[in-house]
Parts: C-alpha cells; sequence; structure tokens
C-alpha cells in the first residue's frame, strides 16, 4: 500500500518548484529597482536573495539563483535596469552576478549545517515547545533564542554578500582595468551599509514569513 509520504511527493515537489519560481520572479523584479550612483545601481537583489536564503531550502534556493542567471545569460530581461544577456554577465558589474551564485551556496550551506548541528534558526532539530513551555520562559531566554537564530541567518546574509563583492570587485578590477582600491571603492564600499541594513530587513521579513506559514 502506497505510504502517505509517497502519495505527498509529487505535491512536495510542486510546492517546491512554485517557491522557486516565485522567488525568480521576485528577485528579477527588485532587480527593477535601481538608483543609478555610479557606475554600480543600487538594487533591493541583496534584500531579495538574503530573504530566500532564510526562507527556502538549499536545493530550492540554489535552483532559484540558478534559473534567475540561467535566464538573464539567454537574454530575458531580469538583471538591473531591465537587461539581459551575456554582455552583462561579462560587463563590468557580471562579477556580481556570478558572485550570487557562490554566495547563496556558501550561505544555504553554513546555514543547512548550524540547522542541522545546533537546532536554530528554523532548522529541524530546533526545539518545537508546547504553549505552556513557550509561557515559562523568561524574558532573557526568549532573547537567547531570538538573538541566536537571528545571528546564524545575518551572518549567512553577510557570507552571501562578501562572496558576492568579492566576486564583483575582481570582475570591475579586470574590465574596468582599474586596481583593487579603486575597484573597492567604486564597487564596494558605498553599498556595505545600506546592503547590511537589507540584509537585516531580509532577515526580519523572512521569519515573519515562516512563522505565518507554519
Amino acid at each position: 500500500m502506497e505510504s502517505t509520504e509517497t502519495r505527498s511527493m509529487p505535491a512536495q515537489r510542486t510546492r517546491s518548484v512554485a517557491f522557486v519560481g516565485l522567488t525568480i520572479a521576485i528577485i528579477a523584479v527588485s532587480a527593477w529597482v535601481v538608483v543609478p550612483i555610479g557606475p554600480i545601481p543600487f538594487t533591493l537583489q541583496m534584500f531579495a536573495i538574503t530573504f530566500a536564503i532564510v526562507v527556502l531550502s538549499p536545493k530550492e534556493a540554489i535552483a532559484a539563483i540558478t534559473g534567475y542567471l540561467l535566464l538573464g545569460a539567454v537574454g530575458v530581461p531580469v538583471f538591473s535596469g531591465m537587461r539581459g544577456g551575456i554582455g552583462v554577465l561579462a560587463g563590468p558589474t557580471g562579477g556580481f552576478l556570478w558572485g550570487y551564485l557562490f554566495g547563496v551556496a556558501a550561505a544555504v550551506l553554513f546555514l543547512y549545517a548550524v540547522r542541522t548541528k545546533l537546532g536554530v534558526a528554523g532548522g529541524k532539530n530546533a526545539p518545537r515547545l508546547t504553549r505552556a513551555e513557550k509561557a515559562a520562559l523568561t524574558r532573557a531566554q526568549r532573547a537567547g533564542a531570538f538573538l541566536r537564530s537571528f545571528g546564524v541567518e545575518i551572518v549567512a546574509g553577510v557570507i552571501f554578500t562578501a562572496i558576492a563583492y568579492a566576486c564583483g570587485c575582481a570582475q570591475y578590477m579586470v574590465v574596468g582595468q582599474v586596481d583593487l582600491a579603486t575597484a573597492f571603492l567604486v564597487a564596494v564600499a558605498p553599498f556595505v551599509v545600506v546592503d547590511f541594513c537589507k540584509i537585516v530587513a531580509a532577515v526580519i521579513c523572512a521569519d515573519a514569513v515562516r512563522a505565518a506559514v507554519r
């Protein structure tokens, strides 16, 4: 006889595909919100991708960013400024896009490892407390649990962003034929504070969404 778990697998796959497709759309839309402040535009992609890292499973997050890059590579206008094509990936700002893939992979693996080993930040091994147990927690215990989960997710966002910065800075140096200091000042420095704020906002939103759908 077919088990309940076996019967639910197609539904789980359908849900996963839907999540990936929706995430690709969100990343694309976030890339269209552009504030030009120099050669490197300001977009909401860091927010959208960090949100995906926290909410989705590792496979879903990697599939979403891979699908996004593939769509852009074949010419679909999903990159900043509603652009698409290999030329964007090979251009001075293309390193950030490649960095998204490597950064997402590293961040979700880190998050998966921490969630699995420590049972925090939404992991499957995280303790499931009853209402009575939650009510019995002191404020300090509640704050500690929140900060552990929140802090881990912030670190995952920082890992993703740092790798994207490194790849973007490297390609900007090569394509733009500038030195490291110039590349850093143009491609990274103006965005550090704003992008960190986007990471924090993404984690807060992700935790709210995850709590709502439990």
